[in-house]
C-alpha cells in the first residue's frame, strides 16, 4: 500500500493549489482517504477526508476553501485548495488514516503572505 502526494508549491496568501493522491494497493472506491499536514515545528493534523462512500469531511479551518474529491478510475484523490492562507503552509501527506499510515514523503505547500 502507498499513497504518493504531489502538487505542492509557492503561492501567494489568497492563490490556490491542487494536491492529488496517487495511490497503490487499494481501490480509493472503497475505502477512507486522508489528507493530513504538518506545519514547521508543529505536529501532524488531519485536514481532510473523503468516505469509503464519498463523503467529504474538513477540519474547520478548511471548509468552504479545501475541496477533497476521488477518480475512482484513476485510484487518485485530490485536495484543491483555494484562498490559501499563510497558516497552510505546511508538508501535505495523503494516507489510510490521521497517523499516516502509507504516505509517501509528501508535498510542501509555501503560501506568503
Amino acid at each position: 500500500v502507498q499513497l504518493q502526494a504531489s502538487g505542492g508549491g509557492s503561492v501567494q496568501s489568497g492563490g490556490s493549489l491542487t494536491l492529488s493522491c496517487a495511490v497503490t494497493g487499494f481501490n480509493v472506491g472503497t475505502n477512507w482517504v486522508y489528507w493530513i499536514r504538518q506545519a514547521p515545528g508543529k505536529e501532524l493534523d488531519w485536514v481532510s477526508s473523503i468516505s469509503h462512500r464519498g463523503n467529504p469531511y474538513y477540519i474547520n479551518s478548511v471548509r468552504g476553501r479545501f475541496t477533497i474529491s476521488r477518480d475512482n478510475a484513476k485510484n487518485t484523490v485530490h485536495l484543491q485548495m483555494n484562498n490559501l492562507k499563510s497558516e497552510d503552509t505546511a508538508v501535505y501527506y495523503c494516507a489510510r488514516d490521521t497517523s499516516g499510515t502509507g504516505s509517501g514523503p509528501g508535498t510542501l505547500v509555501t503560501v506568503s503572505r
